[in-house]
């Protein structure tokens, strides 16, 4: 199965640079006002560069937007990456028979996918991904996906 949000891509660089365009907007507004105009007052001119610093970092905290996810084959494939270039893009591959467990944490801003894996010394390892970008029919099918593999590693294991 193949899953990923590319098409979103313009959306959401759109969103990003609108969020940056209004803060540097703010920023210049809030100048102008704090030294040669006086239409808001003090309290309230200090929301010029409040909202759209929130907007922004909310932006930020909900992590990666695009998600990429390929269960064609014998191996996984998960790739996670920004819009923007400030964060180095996150690229795995593993066979499907590494994969031991997955969690999906669901807070109110974000949404963290998290892989088990088995390495070859029998250590786990945790992999981290950011899917709270994706729409709540694409995570259910990751989900449907992510437990078909983990019930066939299961069946394997019994049968050996």
């Amino acid at each position: 199965m193949r899953l990923n949000n590319r098409n979103k891509a313009g959306f959401y660089n759109f969103i990003s640079t609108t969020i940056l365009l209004i803060f540097v907007l703010g920023c210049g507004a809030f100048f102008m006002e704090l030294f040669k105009f006086d239409f808001l007052g003090r309290g309230t001119t200090a929301l010029l560069i409040i909202v759209p610093s929130i907007f922004g970092l909310i932006f930020y905290l909900r992590g990666r937007q695009i998600f990429e996810y390929d269960s064609d084959g014998e191996a996984l494939n998960f790739k996670n990456r920004n819009v923007l270039f400030y964060e180095k893009a996150i690229s795995d591959e593993f066979p499907k028979y590494k994969l031991i467990s997955y969690e999906i944490i669901d807070a109110l801003i974000f949404r963290k996918l998290y892989i088990n894996i088995l390495s070859k010394k029998n250590k786990i390892i945790t992999l981290k991904y950011d899917v709270s970008y994706l729409s709540k029919k694409e995570l259910k099918d990751l989900k449907f996906s992510l437990s078909k593999v983990i019930k066939e590693n299961k069946e394997n294991k019994r049968e050996l």
